[in-house]
């Protein structure tokens, strides 16, 4: 199977200061990939770093074997509530995910909108296409920032901490909606929930500076350990925990 992205000795920062060390990363079409690690390990600038948004000091990424097709790739970036204040429609935002295929004079055609609608259909809110985002609860908004991420079909999704301000009627929900898109698109998705996500993903990429891949979906409090990844674990069962290391 061909990889679609490959990550291949990069070194990256900011302002000379090294954050990612010696990465090598190879992404399949399908795979699903959680990328997980402590605060400041570099789990978002490695994101930013495959969106092109940062420059590594070294080493390459390949798309396809060539150079990176942002408009092959979907992101939902971490959400803030400073970032539903602008007062803008549902399917305005939805909509704007096709800006980056449009030219600058470009406008989005009936045809776009016909496709917005069938995005937030399957998302479950086609009856909210007017409403403002303001309006609606952490769990929609985050809904619609995923129909924007993938209205244009990306090869790649990449989802930085997904799971802030998902309200718990539609948590599940929103899982399973990924899972769907994970048929036709590869996902690596930034998390500190390794419980939650371990039950979708299929493997996981421990960031902390450097990067160690587990080419599976089950990890262990050992295996963080050994990664260089001190972070909590969250299990569930019939009565959700937390496991915490000795501090």
């Amino acid at each position: 199977m061909d990889y679609i992205l490959e990550i291949e000795s990069l070194n990256a920062g900011y302002n000379g200061n090294v954050v990612l060390e010696n990465i090598n990363l190879r992404v399949r079409e399908n795979d699903y990939i959680g990328v997980i690690g402590p605060n400041g390990g570099g789990k978002t600038t490695l994101l930013k770093v495959i969106l092109g948004l940062l420059k590594p000091f070294s080493g390459r990424i390949l798309f396809h074997g060539g150079s990176v097709d942002k408009t092959e790739i979907g992101y939902l970036p971490q959400m803030s509530e400073g970032d539903v204040t602008f007062p803008v429609t549902v399917l305005d935002v939805v909509l704007s995910g096709l800006m980056i295929r449009k030219s600058v004079t470009g406008r989005m055609t009936r045809r776009d909108r016909v496709h917005a609608m069938s995005v937030l259909e399957e998302l479950g809110l086609g009856s909210m296409a007017g409403i403002p985002l303001s309006e609606l609860s952490g769990g929609q908004r985050q809904r619609v920032f995923l129909g924007r991420a993938v209205i244009g079909s990306p090869r790649l999704l990449l989802l930085d901490e997904p799971g802030n301000f998902v309200d718990t009627g539609f948590e599940m929900g929103f899982y399973e909606k990924l899972k769907e898109f994970n048929k036709s698109m590869a996902i690596l998705m930034v998390s500190h929930d390794v419980g939650t996500i371990s039950s979708h993903v299929n493997s996981f990429a421990c960031v902390n500076r450097t990067l160690h891949y587990h080419p599976s979906g089950k990890i262990t409090n050992d295996q963080l350990k050994a990664y260089g990844c001190p972070i909590q674990l969250v299990t569930h069962g019939e009565v959700p925990h937390t496991v915490l290391q000795k501090h």
